[in-house]
């Protein structure tokens, strides 16, 4: 089973390295005897220090920074689990090629070049210039009833977002967000967080786009069908396949940013994962090689309940809590000025012996 997305994530993860353990101690030395209170810089130190085992000899290089936005539907959307009808997501994508949106303000006023994909929106974009064609399929199958992707499709999505990550490497890009669009997705970003960390489908799903409690009680209702469904044994001592979970309950867009997340790491470039889908995605990929959490920074902790879960299961701290839950690369691109910050306290910030300054009595 999943031969195809078997193959293309075992040539992907063959050239995944752990970031260097060797860096982060020189990062950490450099750190202590900066012209402050040792750790004083709280978080600001931790960021550096991963930048720098990332970057390695190239730590002092400027940040090229970029955020990919990836765009696919959902069949599930049928079952009316969001507020809104599917076909928001295809005039969102042209609301991004207009410039129009949250991330398009954000990334020109941080500096970070847009990438909008799509991926699998229900739509056709032929000759729509600015827009990256990358369509796999008119959106998911409805997975209340048949798996959502085929394997050689989740294989396709896959390949992707890792040629795109491959493709960041080769332009210089030093630094990605992650982000989306696609109506319906935070069900299916539930049931995948359902499904990997083994919790109650209830402790993992919010409001989504905004649904009322009673529409919030279906949609749970449709999550706990199809985890079920496809599922019904995985407990505490069951460990799922995160390609399978893909396959059946994800989308076209989570599994292309998972292809990217894996890209990236291969490629040696950090990554910042955005809210609650674009973590879902960087859990598949952590559960598919777990080396990928080295790479990866968390922008912003979500309003969605599933968010906090998925990045406690990964293992990463937030940079910001702004209460969103908008997707779209946003809170992502939000924490690079963070990011850029830290690496620039840690490049200028004078030491004690080069300024001249005493250092604390110990």
């Amino acid at each position: 089973m999943n031969t195809a997305s078997r193959g293309v994530v075992a040539k992907i993860v063959a050239g995944i390295e752990s970031p260097s353990e060797q860096w982060i101690t020189r990062a950490r030395a450099h750190l202590d005897v900066l012209t402050k209170p040792l750790g004083s810089l709280g978080m600001l130190e931790d960021i550096a220090a991963q930048m720098v085992s990332i970057r390695r000899q190239d730590f002092a290089q400027p940040l090229q920074k970029a955020v990919y936005v990836f765009a696919a539907d959902h069949g599930v959307t049928a079952e009316g689990v969001s507020a809104y009808p599917s076909e928001v997501t295809r005039q969102m994508v042209l609301n991004f090629l207009a410039e129009g949106a949250a991330i398009n303000v954000l990334a020109k006023l941080h500096g970070v070049q847009m990438n909008i994909v799509d991926v699998g929106v229900d739509a056709h974009f032929d000759g729509l210039h600015g827009l990256l064609h990358c369509k796999v399929r008119r959106g998911t199958r409805n997975m209340l009833y048949e798996a959502a992707m085929s394997d050689a499709e989740l294989a396709q999505a896959l390949e992707v977002g890792s040629r795109l990550g491959a493709e960041a490497g080769a332009k210089g890009q030093s630094l990605l967000a992650v982000g989306e669009m696609g109506i319906g997705n935070t069900t299916a970003a539930s049931a995948i967080t359902s499904v990997l960390t083994r919790k109650p489908v209830q402790q993992v799903t919010g409001q989504g786009t905004g649904l009322d409690a009673g529409a919030q009680a279906h949609k749970r209702g449709i999550i706990e069908a199809v985890v079920q469904k496809y599922f019904p044994t995985v407990g505490i001592d069951s460990v799922p396949d995160p390609l399978e979970v893909l396959r059946c309950v994800g989308g076209l867009e989570i599994a292309a940013m998972t292809g990217l997340i894996l890209g990236a790491a291969r490629s040696g470039i950090a990554v910042v994962v955005d809210g609650f889908i674009s973590t879902a995605a960087a859990a598949s990929a952590f559960a598919t090689e777990p080396r990928v959490r080295g790479y990866l920074f968390a922008g912003h902790q979500s309003e969605e309940p599933g968010h906090w879960v998925l990045l406690k299961y990964i293992g990463l701290k937030p940079i910001l809590s702004l209460n969103m839950r908008l997707g779209e690369g946003t809170g992502a691109v939000l924490a690079m000025p963070i990011i850029e910050s830290a690496m620039r306290l840690y490049n200028e910030m004078a030491t004690f012996a080069s300024a001249g300054v005493s250092e604390a009595n110990l």
